[in-house]
Protein backbone atom coordinates (compact mmCIF):
# COMPACT_ATOMS: atom_id res chain seq x y z
CA UNK A 1 0.00 0.00 0.00
CA UNK A 2 1.32 3.47 -0.94
CA UNK A 3 2.08 5.86 1.90
CA UNK A 4 1.35 9.61 1.90
CA UNK A 5 5.00 10.68 1.55
CA UNK A 6 5.85 8.17 -1.17
CA UNK A 7 6.14 9.88 -4.61
CA UNK A 8 3.85 8.76 -7.33
CA UNK A 9 5.42 6.62 -10.03
CA UNK A 10 4.58 7.78 -13.52
CA UNK A 11 4.67 5.13 -16.17
CA UNK A 12 5.78 6.43 -19.58
CA UNK A 13 4.21 4.84 -22.57
CA UNK A 14 6.24 4.59 -25.70
CA UNK A 15 4.56 5.10 -29.06
CA UNK A 16 4.04 1.96 -30.98
CA UNK A 17 6.67 1.24 -33.62
CA UNK A 18 3.91 -0.10 -35.83
CA UNK A 19 2.24 3.33 -35.88
CA UNK A 20 5.53 5.02 -36.81
CA UNK A 21 6.17 2.58 -39.64
CA UNK A 22 2.64 2.99 -40.94
CA UNK A 23 2.83 6.78 -40.87
CA UNK A 24 6.21 6.68 -42.61
CA UNK A 25 4.90 4.35 -45.30
CA UNK A 26 1.84 6.54 -45.90
CA UNK A 27 3.95 9.70 -46.17
CA UNK A 28 6.38 7.94 -48.51
CA UNK A 29 3.56 6.84 -50.82
CA UNK A 30 2.07 10.34 -50.83
CA UNK A 31 5.49 11.80 -51.60
CA UNK A 32 6.00 9.40 -54.49
CA UNK A 33 2.63 10.30 -55.99
CA UNK A 34 3.28 14.01 -55.51
CA UNK A 35 6.60 13.78 -57.36
CA UNK A 36 5.95 11.11 -59.98
CA UNK A 37 2.31 12.01 -60.65
CA UNK A 38 2.96 15.27 -62.56
CA UNK A 39 5.91 13.63 -64.33
CA UNK A 40 3.69 10.75 -65.46
CA UNK A 41 1.04 13.13 -66.79
CA UNK A 42 3.68 15.15 -68.64
CA UNK A 43 5.14 12.06 -70.31
CA UNK A 44 1.72 10.69 -71.25
CA UNK A 45 0.61 13.93 -72.89
CA UNK A 46 3.95 14.24 -74.69
CA UNK A 47 3.56 10.92 -76.52
CA UNK A 48 -0.18 11.12 -77.29
CA UNK A 49 -2.06 12.13 -80.38
CA UNK A 50 -4.51 15.03 -80.06
CA UNK A 51 -7.40 12.57 -80.40
CA UNK A 52 -6.29 10.79 -77.19
CA UNK A 53 -6.55 13.91 -75.04
CA UNK A 54 -10.00 13.09 -73.68
CA UNK A 55 -8.32 11.54 -70.63
CA UNK A 56 -4.86 12.83 -69.72
CA UNK A 57 -4.26 9.99 -67.25
CA UNK A 58 -4.96 7.19 -69.70
CA UNK A 59 -2.26 5.20 -71.50
CA UNK A 60 -1.86 6.37 -75.12
CA UNK A 61 -3.42 4.15 -77.77
CA UNK A 62 -0.36 4.74 -79.92
CA UNK A 63 2.93 6.34 -78.97
CA UNK A 64 3.49 9.38 -81.16
CA UNK A 65 7.25 9.88 -80.91
CA UNK A 66 7.13 12.42 -83.73
CA UNK A 67 5.94 14.97 -81.14
CA UNK A 68 9.52 15.26 -79.93
CA UNK A 69 10.86 15.72 -83.45
CA UNK A 70 8.29 18.41 -84.24
CA UNK A 71 8.91 20.17 -80.94
CA UNK A 72 12.67 20.08 -81.62
CA UNK A 73 12.17 21.81 -84.97
CA UNK A 74 9.49 24.31 -83.95
CA UNK A 75 11.49 25.62 -80.98
CA UNK A 76 14.81 25.66 -82.87
CA UNK A 77 16.03 23.55 -79.99
CA UNK A 78 19.79 23.51 -80.83
CA UNK A 79 20.00 27.32 -80.92
CA UNK A 80 17.91 27.83 -77.80
CA UNK A 81 19.80 25.08 -76.01
CA UNK A 82 23.10 26.76 -76.86
CA UNK A 83 21.85 30.13 -75.56
CA UNK A 84 20.57 28.61 -72.33
CA UNK A 85 23.74 26.59 -71.82
CA UNK A 86 25.91 29.67 -72.44
CA UNK A 87 24.06 31.72 -69.82
CA UNK A 88 23.94 28.87 -67.32
CA UNK A 89 27.59 27.83 -67.66
CA UNK A 90 29.03 31.33 -67.27
CA UNK A 91 26.66 32.02 -64.39
CA UNK A 92 27.88 28.96 -62.51
CA UNK A 93 31.58 29.67 -63.12
CA UNK A 94 31.54 33.31 -62.03
CA UNK A 95 29.06 32.67 -59.22
CA UNK A 96 31.38 30.15 -57.59
CA UNK A 97 34.45 32.40 -57.89
CA UNK A 98 32.93 35.74 -56.88
CA UNK A 99 30.39 34.60 -54.30
CA UNK A 100 32.81 32.34 -52.46
CA UNK A 101 35.45 35.09 -52.33
CA UNK A 102 32.93 37.63 -51.04
CA UNK A 103 31.59 35.21 -48.43
CA UNK A 104 35.12 34.38 -47.26
CA UNK A 105 36.06 38.05 -46.83
CA UNK A 106 32.82 38.85 -45.01
CA UNK A 107 32.93 35.83 -42.72
CA UNK A 108 36.54 36.25 -41.62
CA UNK A 109 36.05 39.96 -40.86
CA UNK A 110 32.59 39.99 -39.25
CA UNK A 111 33.96 39.65 -35.75
CA UNK A 112 36.42 42.55 -36.09
CA UNK A 113 34.52 44.95 -38.33
CA UNK A 114 31.03 46.39 -38.00
CA UNK A 115 31.12 47.18 -41.71
CA UNK A 116 31.51 43.53 -42.73
CA UNK A 117 28.90 42.47 -40.18
CA UNK A 118 26.44 45.00 -41.62
CA UNK A 119 27.41 43.89 -45.13
CA UNK A 120 26.55 40.29 -44.24
CA UNK A 121 23.06 41.21 -43.03
CA UNK A 122 22.64 43.49 -46.03
CA UNK A 123 23.10 40.54 -48.39
CA UNK A 124 20.96 38.24 -46.27
CA UNK A 125 18.10 40.78 -46.19
CA UNK A 126 18.05 40.78 -50.00
CA UNK A 127 16.67 37.22 -49.91
CA UNK A 128 13.34 38.62 -48.73
CA UNK A 129 12.88 41.03 -51.68
CA UNK A 130 10.74 39.47 -54.44
CA UNK A 131 11.96 39.94 -57.99
CA UNK A 132 8.55 41.29 -59.03
CA UNK A 133 9.07 44.33 -56.80
CA UNK A 134 12.19 45.47 -58.64
CA UNK A 135 11.34 44.08 -62.07
CA UNK A 136 10.13 47.26 -63.79
CA UNK A 137 12.91 49.59 -62.51
CA UNK A 138 15.44 46.88 -63.35
CA UNK A 139 14.21 46.56 -66.94
CA UNK A 140 14.51 50.30 -67.43
CA UNK A 141 18.03 50.49 -66.01
CA UNK A 142 19.22 47.42 -67.90
CA UNK A 143 17.89 48.79 -71.19
CA UNK A 144 19.53 52.19 -70.62
CA UNK A 145 22.90 50.49 -70.01
CA UNK A 146 22.45 48.18 -73.06
CA UNK A 147 22.63 45.08 -70.88
CA UNK A 148 19.47 43.49 -72.28
CA UNK A 149 21.45 40.59 -73.75
CA UNK A 150 22.91 37.27 -72.70
CA UNK A 151 25.95 38.89 -71.07
CA UNK A 152 23.82 41.30 -69.06
CA UNK A 153 21.43 38.64 -67.83
CA UNK A 154 24.39 36.45 -66.81
CA UNK A 155 25.70 39.30 -64.67
CA UNK A 156 22.28 39.73 -63.06
CA UNK A 157 22.00 36.03 -62.25
CA UNK A 158 25.34 36.25 -60.44
CA UNK A 159 24.23 39.30 -58.46
CA UNK A 160 20.77 38.01 -57.56
CA UNK A 161 22.24 34.70 -56.43
CA UNK A 162 24.64 36.34 -53.97
CA UNK A 163 22.30 36.57 -50.94
CA UNK A 164 21.59 32.85 -50.74
CA UNK A 165 25.09 31.82 -51.81
CA UNK A 166 26.82 34.08 -49.29
CA UNK A 167 24.59 32.63 -46.57
CA UNK A 168 25.60 29.10 -47.55
CA UNK A 169 29.28 29.87 -48.08
CA UNK A 170 29.55 31.80 -44.81
CA UNK A 171 28.25 28.89 -42.78
CA UNK A 172 30.74 26.60 -44.48
CA UNK A 173 33.72 28.94 -44.05
CA UNK A 174 33.09 29.10 -40.28
CA UNK A 175 33.80 25.38 -40.08
CA UNK A 176 37.27 25.78 -41.64
CA UNK A 177 39.95 26.28 -38.95
CA UNK A 178 41.67 29.66 -39.04
CA UNK A 179 44.93 27.88 -38.18
CA UNK A 180 45.20 26.70 -41.78
CA UNK A 181 45.26 30.29 -43.01
CA UNK A 182 47.72 31.36 -40.32
CA UNK A 183 50.08 28.56 -41.32
CA UNK A 184 49.88 29.63 -44.97
CA UNK A 185 50.64 33.24 -44.03
CA UNK A 186 53.65 32.12 -42.02
CA UNK A 187 54.89 30.31 -45.12
CA UNK A 188 54.76 33.60 -47.04
CA UNK A 189 51.39 33.25 -48.80
CA UNK A 190 49.58 36.44 -49.74
CA UNK A 191 45.84 36.92 -49.02
CA UNK A 192 44.70 35.89 -52.51
CA UNK A 193 47.01 32.85 -52.36
CA UNK A 194 45.55 31.86 -49.00
CA UNK A 195 42.09 31.92 -50.47
CA UNK A 196 42.68 30.22 -53.83
CA UNK A 197 45.28 27.66 -52.67
CA UNK A 198 44.00 26.83 -49.17
CA UNK A 199 40.36 27.83 -48.67
CA UNK A 200 38.93 27.49 -52.18
CA UNK A 201 39.82 23.77 -52.57
CA UNK A 202 38.35 23.00 -49.13
CA UNK A 203 35.02 24.51 -50.22
CA UNK A 204 34.46 21.93 -52.97
CA UNK A 205 31.34 20.39 -51.33
CA UNK A 206 29.74 23.83 -51.13
CA UNK A 207 30.91 24.66 -54.66
CA UNK A 208 29.01 21.61 -55.87
CA UNK A 209 25.88 22.65 -53.98
CA UNK A 210 25.97 26.23 -55.26
CA UNK A 211 26.66 25.02 -58.81
CA UNK A 212 23.65 22.68 -58.79
CA UNK A 213 21.29 25.24 -57.26
CA UNK A 214 22.49 27.90 -59.72
CA UNK A 215 22.07 25.49 -62.61
CA UNK A 216 18.51 24.59 -61.67
CA UNK A 217 17.52 28.22 -61.11
CA UNK A 218 19.14 29.64 -64.26
CA UNK A 219 18.08 26.79 -66.53
CA UNK A 220 14.45 26.86 -65.41
CA UNK A 221 14.02 30.62 -65.06
CA UNK A 222 11.39 32.17 -67.29
CA UNK A 223 10.60 35.62 -65.91
CA UNK A 224 14.02 37.27 -66.12
CA UNK A 225 14.73 36.24 -69.74
CA UNK A 226 11.18 37.29 -70.64
CA UNK A 227 11.57 40.87 -69.42
CA UNK A 228 15.27 41.38 -70.20
CA UNK A 229 16.21 39.62 -73.43
CA UNK A 230 15.19 41.84 -76.34
CA UNK A 231 16.91 39.93 -79.16
CA UNK A 232 14.88 36.88 -80.31
CA UNK A 233 18.12 35.16 -81.37
CA UNK A 234 19.31 35.18 -77.74
CA UNK A 235 16.16 33.68 -76.26
CA UNK A 236 16.34 30.70 -73.94
CA UNK A 237 14.55 27.36 -74.05
CA UNK A 238 11.88 28.57 -71.64
CA UNK A 239 10.90 31.46 -73.90
CA UNK A 240 10.78 29.14 -76.90
CA UNK A 241 7.76 27.39 -75.37
CA UNK A 242 5.64 30.34 -76.48
CA UNK A 243 5.61 28.94 -80.02
CA UNK A 244 2.96 26.40 -78.98
CA UNK A 245 0.63 29.04 -77.53
CA UNK A 246 -1.77 30.33 -80.17
CA UNK A 247 -4.37 33.06 -79.89
CA UNK A 248 -7.28 30.62 -79.68
CA UNK A 249 -5.70 27.22 -79.01
CA UNK A 250 -2.65 25.46 -77.63
CA UNK A 251 -0.97 22.35 -79.01
CA UNK A 252 -0.55 20.55 -75.71
CA UNK A 253 1.06 17.42 -77.16
CA UNK A 254 3.93 19.28 -78.80
CA UNK A 255 4.19 21.67 -75.86
CA UNK A 256 4.59 18.86 -73.33
CA UNK A 257 7.07 17.07 -75.60
CA UNK A 258 9.12 20.26 -75.56
CA UNK A 259 8.79 20.46 -71.78
CA UNK A 260 10.28 16.98 -71.48
CA UNK A 261 13.23 17.99 -73.67
CA UNK A 262 13.87 21.05 -71.49
CA UNK A 263 13.34 19.15 -68.24
CA UNK A 264 15.64 16.23 -69.06
CA UNK A 265 19.03 17.93 -68.34
CA UNK A 266 17.83 19.31 -65.00
CA UNK A 267 16.29 16.00 -63.94
CA UNK A 268 19.41 14.03 -64.84
CA UNK A 269 21.70 16.46 -63.02
CA UNK A 270 19.49 16.51 -59.93
CA UNK A 271 19.28 12.73 -59.69
CA UNK A 272 23.06 12.38 -59.97
CA UNK A 273 24.05 15.20 -57.60
CA UNK A 274 21.13 15.41 -55.19
CA UNK A 275 23.29 14.32 -52.22
CA UNK A 276 25.44 17.42 -52.67
CA UNK A 277 22.37 19.65 -52.48
CA UNK A 278 21.17 18.19 -49.17
CA UNK A 279 24.60 17.93 -47.51
CA UNK A 280 25.69 21.35 -48.75
CA UNK A 281 22.58 23.18 -47.58
CA UNK A 282 22.82 21.53 -44.16
CA UNK A 283 26.54 22.36 -43.86
CA UNK A 284 25.97 25.96 -44.88
CA UNK A 285 23.05 26.50 -42.51
CA UNK A 286 24.57 25.00 -39.34
CA UNK A 287 26.60 28.09 -38.43
CA UNK A 288 25.09 30.70 -40.75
Amino acid sequence: MQTVNEPLKVTKTRPSKHINYTATAVLAVLGIFAILGPLYITLMIAVKNPSDMTNVLSWPKQFNWSNFTNAWQMTDFPTMFRNTLFITAWTIIFTIITNSAAAYAITRNRGQSKFFNALYYYFISAMFIPFNVIMLPLVREVSSMHMDNDFGITFLYIVFGMPMNIFLYSGFVKQIPVALEEAAVMDGAKPYQVFFKVIFPLMMPMHATVAILSFMWTWNDFLMPLVLLSDPKQQTLQLAQYVFQGQFSTNYNLAFASYVLVLAPVLIMYVIFQRFIISGVVSGAIKG
